[in-house]
């Protein structure tokens, strides 16, 4: 796999890259898809309890045949049905079939309750316990962080937001804060410019970078998040992006070729 995989602070390595389950729904959609994608030779899954589809992916991750080793798995607390934290991670472990997920994450600041260091000394103990090898945030800005690390008896493995040329600006510094701490960035939705928001600043030099390495636009998108040291988050129910994504980890952008992307993005 062209990806590399980069050492948290836990110790443990992770994938670049993975395929996320937000917004497949249930049912035999994400299994399907899980499994294609870890077919093609995605071997980190990202899910979440507000997907409501974490039995779907265990279920294609125990239909792959890899052993648990063979495989990363990341889910998050998100508060779902007003669940603490301690149920929420025992029923995502039923769900996906698992005895430990390799990162455990609280989904945003908010479900942070009654405050972020109470809720992280709970984080702390499931590592502790062995039932997430690394914990880590979603959603925190730089404000967040401080809070959590002034108390935290354990660093966060890795903080996991949205990042694409149009926001990178407001998310700079939080990439910034995190990688000063040894806090892996992971970024989700990169592709927006191309989905989302089409004929933007960004179509300019994106499009141009893809005819100069004949690629296609959302492979450059994904170099540019590659560039940033950042782990990328993405899903595609078709094959051949799935395998583009894969092959993007090949491509290797120039500094400023990244600058242009990051200055249409602030254009934008």
């Amino acid at each position: 796999m062209p990806w590399d995989l980069v050492k948290l602070n836990s110790g443990y390595e992770m994938p670049t890259i993975a395929v996320g389950t937000w917004k497949m729904g249930n049912g035999d959609g994400p299994i399907s898809q899980v499994d294609q994608a870890i077919s093609l030779g995605f071997n980190h899954v990202d899910t979440a309890q507000a997907y409501r589809n974490e039995a779907e992916a265990g279920q294609a991750i125990r239909d792959s045949g890899l052993k648990r080793d063979e495989i990363f798995i990341t889910t998050k607390f998100s508060g779902s049905n007003g669940l603490d934290m301690r149920t929420s991670i025992n029923n995502s472990l039923k769900n996906l079939g698992v005895s430990y997920v390799d990162l455990y994450l609280i989904h945003g600041p908010r479900l942070a309750v009654p405050d972020i260091p109470t809720a992280w000394k709970q984080m702390e103990e499931f590592k502790k316990e062995g039932l997430a090898r690394s914990i880590g945030i979603s959603n925190f800005d730089v404000k967040d962080m401080a809070v959590l690390l002034a108390t935290a008896e354990i660093k966060p493995a890795a903080n996991q937001i949205l990042l694409h040329p149009y926001v990178y600006t407001t998310q700079a510094p939080i990439i910034e804060y995190a990688q000063a701490h040894d806090i892996v960035i992971e970024g989700y939705s990169c592709l927006i410019p191309i989905t989302q928001r089409p004929g933007g600043p960004v179509d300019v030099p994106v499009n141009k970078l893809a005819k100069k390495y004949d690629v296609t636009p959302d492979q450059i998108l994904m170099a540019w998040v590659k560039h940033k040291g950042v782990v990328v988050v993405t899903t595609s129910s078709k094959k051949d992006r799935l395998e583009g994504y894969l092959n993007a980890g090949n491509l290797s952008l120039t500094d400023e070729e990244v600058i242009a992307i990051d200055l249409a993005g602030s254009e934008g």
